[in-house]
């Protein structure tokens, strides 16, 4: 009842507050934090993908370019350089996840983000040219091909480091309660074998061959559980984006990323606009370890 007590009350900083040195020595010596040397940090690198207006008008997302802003400027709070798109079809937006799996960057950084942001559905981002009349080749993004081309088999450069994956988007058209009508407040909703097994020891000849998991260090957050929408203002953007805005600028600082993404999710307990309900969800959570932003580091 304390801890409900003290979130409830909790101030939400509108700046990110800065760790310190000593913070950042005892953890990254304990054993149990990914490894982030400054000179890492220093080479950190996010994409950000968001889709505000489509070729059929009607499904334009008034007040995502907010969060478009919102997230660029966090990401380049916590130190990151952000690749940025607008206004991508399917196809470009798995070309633009492929280019950026390439950058040589990823051989420095301690980790990266990808923020994309559009319309959904289950499994699914939905591109720019998407209409409801296109069923045949619909113009859309397989969540799942994030994963693929980010992971060790597509991605070495990534072996062993932090994927911090958001997506804000609908995965389904069903609510979480009746919904009642408000201008203020809309949704995001619209309306292959793997990899050759690992030889056995014996039949390896190269001394530098060796097996590695094929999808490890990733932590997700999509906004809404599964076959639900979730929901923006026009004016503030969506709440999922606003919401991790004021996590991560109050508790980076101390807070490792699995516990400010459910900080996030705690938010949205008393998450009430008439009556309408949406709860975010963290999934394919492969993380072995702490992941620590330390944000404002000394010295960097």
């Amino acid at each position: 009842m304390a801890g409900k007590k003290q979130q409830m009350k909790q101030d939400w900083s509108n700046t990110l507050i800065s760790t310190t040195e000593a913070f950042w020595t005892e953890k990254k010596n304990n054993g149990k934090t990914y490894p982030a040397e400054k000179n890492s940090i220093r080479n950190r690198v996010a994409l950000l993908i968001t889709n505000i207006k489509f070729t059929d008008e009607r499904y334009n997302r008034n007040g995502a370019e907010k969060d478009e802003e919102n997230m660029e400027k966090l990401l380049r709070a916590l130190g990151y350089k952000v690749v940025k798109y607008t206004n991508l079809t399917g196809k470009a937006i798995d070309d633009a996840v492929m280019k950026f799996s390439k950058l040589p960057e990823l051989k420095e950084t301690d980790s990266v983000v990808v923020v994309i942001m559009s319309h959904g559905k289950l499994g699914a981002v939905l591109g720019c040219n998407w209409t409801k009349d296109d069923v045949e080749k619909p113009d859309e993004f397989p969540i799942n091909n994030i994963y693929k081309h980010l992971g060790s088999e597509k991605c070495p450069a990534l072996l062993n480091k932090p994927k911090i994956i958001i997506i804000q988007a609908c995965r389904g058209e069903e609510k979480g309660s009746v919904l009642v009508s408000d201008d203020a407040v809309v949704c995001d909703d619209v309306s292959q074998p793997g990899p050759p097994l690992c030889a056995d020891e014996e039949n390896i000849e190269d001394d530098n061959m060796r097996c590695v998991h094929k999808e490890k260090d990733f932590i997700s957050l999509l906004s809404s559980t599964p076959d639900t929408v979730s929901y923006r203002q026009r004016n503030k953007g969506s709440f999922l984006i606003q919401y991790i805005v004021d996590v991560f600028n109050t508790l980076a600082h101390k807070e490792h990323i699995d516990e400010l993404f459910r900080e996030v999710m705690q938010r949205f307990e008393e998450f009430s606009v008439q009556s309408l309900r949406q709860m975010p969800t963290k999934d394919r959570t492969t993380l072995t370890k702490h992941f620590y932003f330390f944000p404002g580091l000394p010295g960097l």
